[in-house]
């Protein structure tokens, strides 16, 4: 007899293939020490056990990570992303071979308070006590930075051992940023006849003259498009891809990065001028191809004057999101006779003589309740409500909501608000961002996972009112993937969540109706019916229904042979790394960046040694 297939619950789905990430199991908490802890002895002893093992000298692995242990490295070990789970797996990545490990030393970083060895906690409340320290990182083609929290093995005496090890590659030797005493001086005093001024290098350098043409083209904004419609322009040429520009042109490595719109935001502008990266507007790729015996592109650009390229790298800049899933096979989608029935990055705002008409928005996240390509940002349906029309949401399944303030007061702001808490105990001065960016990101994200269920908690309990209102409204909500919160959401899933600004008010109240848990059976010319035999009057209907990855917008703009090379784009591997961002993608010589500020701002220094690796030949695209 057949088994019917499980049913995922809809706070778990993630995009395809993407791995559900098991939150981590914290270590058992340690009895109160007799005596005071030495965070600077905890971490030298431990540090100099770590050292000898590099060094083949013992095999101790056992001796110092713990059974729940963890060790995420950003190319340190390999060209690629990886977390390492528990002693085993940690020491077949650390024992000398045929290839030796590339991580050669590891070293107290204590040039900050916030840096020094201290005592913190391994678990989001802070019961299990922990050592935590900042590390440096040697390997044999770099340096990095690392950060390591130890904890007591109650299961062998008290012993201090790695919960958690971070390392990650920040230059490469020979190869290093232009700060501090490399900058560009921007004179060279002597006589140099027929030399340029800075004027006219930066002039040939923006316009890719000979001898400036780009090594990577990094591809912005684009046009969606929808059964043959234009749609929206997404905003790619920002954070994403400038980013990724700036960090490329530190390490002298030539970018061009190119859009279709007539302009960049208005602080992206002053971004890019202020950087002198080379951006250009009002630009479109036109025919792109791969020769993988010159291994290098041949992209054409439309722009004033058509020109050819060669670079050996591609960046898409385009936004995480990729094409706009629309469901077209609903029946009757072409038989609607009312004013608008659109797919939300089709949105431009309610009409200005809307009132009285009825808009049903079919979804509940980010896109229904806001347009993330709608200028101001406001929310679909409290746009809708402030301009008088009756509005219903269609909520097919669940979604997770969280208030925006909330959020940044519970989630963020002990790390990088400079009133927050601090870090640590005893210390009061905030860090420097990409100190809190390396305290951020040194979670596994198993790990985080664990630490986000706790704070879930934290963030639903100050939530209760709106959320016990949102429900007896009749609106479905969740926690995320393993009620692991906003973020594994994010990074699992792309969506499912809403940052609420002040569309759940209008819900709970009734102002906003809701149709929960039905699917569209067909759309009327002036209604909608749904499988549960109702039906509900409509002028105007958007389809909030998200959009599928960045793969498929790679097939828009490359073509089948490119998307046909590439893997999976977002969502978790199988070691809990983002798949196919910032790193590798499968296509030689194709990357994909995406995602929030923070994420950009950090991965864009990987993505540009990775590169950088590539161009001098420290790196070989096959390598491990």
């Amino acid at each position: 007899m057949a088994t019917a297939a499980l049913e995922i619950p809809s706070s778990d789905r993630g995009i395809p293939g993407s791995h559900l990430i098991v939150p981590a199991k914290f270590p058992e908490a340690s009895p109160e020490p007799l005596e005071p802890i030495d965070p600077q002895r905890v971490v030298t002893v431990w540090l100099d056990a770590f050292n000898h093992l590099l060094r083949g000298q013992e095999d101790s692995t056992g001796k110092l990570f713990l059974a729940e242990s963890y060790w995420r490295d950003l190319l340190c070990s390999t060209w690629d992303f990886h977390t390492f789970q528990g002693p085993s797996k940690i020491s077949s990545v650390l024992k000398t071979g045929h290839k030796p490990c590339r991580l050669r030393e590891l070293k107290l970083d204590s040039n900050s308070d916030f840096k020094k060895p201290a005592l913190s906690s391994a678990d989001y409340n802070g019961t299990i006590k922990a050592v935590q320290a900042f590390l440096t990182v040697e390997t044999d083609i770099g340096r990095g930075r690392g950060l390591v929290k130890l904890v007591p093995d109650t299961k062998d005496g008290g012993a201090w051992k790695a919960f958690t090890l971070f390392t990650t590659l920040e230059e490469l030797k020979g190869h290093e940023e232009s700060t501090c005493t490399r900058r560009p001086t921007g004179v060279d005093h002597g006589a140099h006849p027929g030399r340029l001024n800075w004027q006219q290098m930066r002039d040939a350098e923006a316009n890719c003259e000979t001898p400036f043409e780009p090594a990577v083209l990094i591809v912005g904004t684009y046009l969606h498009g929808i059964f043959g419609k234009t749609c929206s322009q997404r905003q790619g040429a920002g954070q994403g891809g400038l980013t990724v520009a700036a960090r490329l042109k530190q390490l002298g490595v030539r970018a061009l990065v190119f859009t279709p719109k007539d302009k960049l935001a208005e602080w992206f502008e002053t971004y890019a001028k202020a950087l002198e990266l080379n951006v250009w507007t009002k630009t479109n790729l036109t025919a792109s191809s791969w020769d993988d015996s010159k291994h290098q592109w041949t992209v054409t650009l439309e722009r004033e004057i058509d020109g050819t390229f060669y670079p050996r790298h591609i960046v898409q800049a385009t936004g995480h999101s990729g094409e706009p899933y629309f469901p077209s096979h609903i029946k009757g989608l072409d038989d609607f006779k009312g004013d608008r029935l659109v797919h939300s990055s089709q949105f431009t705002g309610p009409q200005p003589n809307g009132k009285g008409k009825k808009a049903v928005i079919v979804g509940s996240c980010n896109s229904a309740h806001g347009n993330a390509d709608a200028e101001l940002y406001q929310d679909i349906a409290q746009d809708y409500y402030e301009y008088g029309y009756d509005v219903t949401m269609v909520q097919r399944s669940s979604t997770l909501v969280v208030q925006c303030d909330t959020l940044i007061d519970v989630d963020m702001k002990g790390t990088y608000s400079e009133d927050g808490p601090s870090a640590n105990e005893g210390q009061t001065s905030k860090p420097p961002v990409e100190d809190a960016d390396i305290d951020n990101f040194a979670k596994p994200n198993p790990v985080l996972a664990r630490y986000k269920t706790e704070s879930t908690r934290a963030l639903n309990a100050l939530d209760a009112p709106i959320l016990l209102a949102l429900q007896r409204a009749g609106f479905a909500l969740d926690n995320g993937p393993s009620s692991a919160g906003i973020f594994m959401k994010y990074l699992h899933r792309g969506g499912g969540y809403y940052i609420d600004v002040g569309c759940s008010s209008l819900i709970a109240s009734g102002q906003i109706k809701i149709k929960q848990g039905v699917n569209i059976a067909r759309v009327n010319p002036h209604s909608v019916s749904f499988d549960d035999g109702s039906e509900v009057d409509a002028d105007e209907i958007v389809f909030a229904t998200g959009y599928q990855s960045m793969k498929e917008t790679a097939r828009v703009i490359f073509g089948d042979q490119v998307a046909g090379r590439v893997g999976d784009v977002w969502g978790f591997d199988a070691e809990g790394e983002v798949r196919g961002m910032w790193r590798r993608s499968g296509c030689e010589g194709f990357w994909f960046v995406g995602g929030n500020l923070a994420l950009c701002r950090f991965f864009s220094r990987l993505l540009a040694l990775q590169i950088k690796g590539l161009e001098v030949g420290l790196m070989n695209y096959g390598d491990d």
